[in-house]
């Protein structure tokens, strides 16, 4: 019986010890694997990314054609290539070249790798182009650490409660507060600031909503990313583009594709015409393509290159190394290639500026809501001690 009694012990405290340290632990686990996962997304897609690139360089420094290296490649039938790599791999074995089988699995690549590979099977060498490829699945790490700045916290676990506290205070404690008030002091009414934070909380509620919306859509973009701007560009025709370009961030990228896109053709003596209609569509944007028709407008009607290109970019920068390149006759990649670090650099500085300022912003408001509730609280308490002195 004894023995019974132990065993019946045993199992009780084994079940509480399950429900008070190891159920805890492993909910708690579970949410650090989904914040690493979700703060992890781009530079996942980026090396999934880069393996795709580094598969089709083995090939080309073999001697093979990209197609060739592809389906050599995925011969191998190796399930961490990804369903999307066996996907390419079987468009190009019904006859499919690289850039037809690449508009048919969009999801291999982001589309402005698709659009630089592209380019580069147009020139006869996809090999010059994996450079630019490389450097921008390296955007990844800026937007991680972007993220990694409290954003993630501030969106799942901050923001939600600058909504909620507001309905709380209006519809729990200001009732109990006006009862207590005015039980205590005859015809009397809360302060007007406590009346402003608990009672007229309705502008501070929607506010509170739209910020929060706000967020929540940019750790959406996070972690949809090129999926989400796809399906926008379907209900939104340019609208997204028109974005993207205006963020400072992505704008200095979007020149720095470009540019390094136009180097690598001209370097290759493709037409300056169809050069820049080719860099333009490697950015994948349609605000640069619509203005790489008017570049190229300009070109036909002879007007130089370094002047054309004001239509596209009026950095003067851009325009004297273009002017100097040309003089040269080539080296058009070299003669770019220290503004295009600069962009990178100046890039990754706005990205990183623009998370702090959203998070410090974002802390402030939530600093001023607790102040505000804690002083629409006391000043009640303040009147009745003040009246009962």
């Amino acid at each position: 019986m004894n023995a019974d009694t132990n065993v019946i012990g045993m199992g009780a405290s084994l079940l509480l010890a399950m429900v008070l340290f190891i159920i805890p632990a492993i909910i708690a686990c579970s949410a650090i694997y989904g914040i690493y996962l979700v703060l992890t997304v781009p530079v996942r897609r980026a090396e999934r990314g880069r393996l795709f690139l580094d598969l089709l360089e083995l090939g080309l420094m073999d001697g093979r054609t990209p197609e060739a290296a592809i389906t050599d490649a995925a011969s191998s039938n190796d399930n961490s290539l990804g369903s999307h790599f066996h996907d390419l791999a079987a468009q190009i074995r019904s006859g499919r070249k690289l850039g037809a089988a690449l508009d048919a699995v969009p999801r291999i690549a982001p589309p402005e790798v698709r659009a630089m590979l592209q380019a580069g099977e147009r020139i006869g060498s996809v090999g010059k182009v994996l450079p630019a490829c490389r450097r921008l699945l390296g955007d990844s790490l800026s937007q991680m650490r972007g993220a990694i700045n409290y954003v993630v916290l501030l969106a799942f676990v901050v923001t939600p409660g600058m909504v909620s506290i507001p309905v709380i205070l209006r519809v729990k404690v200001l009732p109990q507060f006006k009862l207590v008030f005015e039980g205590m002091l005859e015809k009397s009414q809360l302060p007007a600031f406590t009346r402003l934070v608990m009672g007229n909380s309705d502008w501070m509620i929607a506010g509170m909503t739209a910020a929060l919306l706000a967020v929540w859509l940019l750790m959406l973009a996070y972690v949809c990313g090129p999926r989400l701007r796809e399906a926008l560009a379907g209900i939104f025709p340019g609208g997204v583009d028109w974005v993207l370009y205006h963020l400072p961030w992505r704008r200095k990228r979007l020149q720095r594709d470009f540019s390094t896109m136009l180097a690598l053709l001209l370097d290759a003596h493709v037409p300056e015409q169809e050069a820049v209609t080719l860099a333009a569509g490697a950015t994948a944007n349609d605000l640069l393509l619509r203005r790489a028709v008017r570049v190229c407008h300009r070109l036909a009607a002879g007007e130089k290159l370094p002047l054309a290109i004001r239509a596209m970019d009026d950095s003067p920068e851009l325009q004297w190394r273009l002017t100097n390149a040309i003089e040269r006759g080539s080296g058009f990649l070299a003669a770019l290639d220290g503004w295009q670090e600069s962009l990178d650099a100046k890039a990754f500085q706005l990205e990183q500026a623009a998370a702090q300022i959203v998070t410090t912003l974002l802390v402030l408001l939530n600093g001023a809501i607790v102040a505000s509730v804690v002083i629409g609280m006391f000043l009640p308490l303040i009147s009745l001690i003040n009246h009962i002195t």
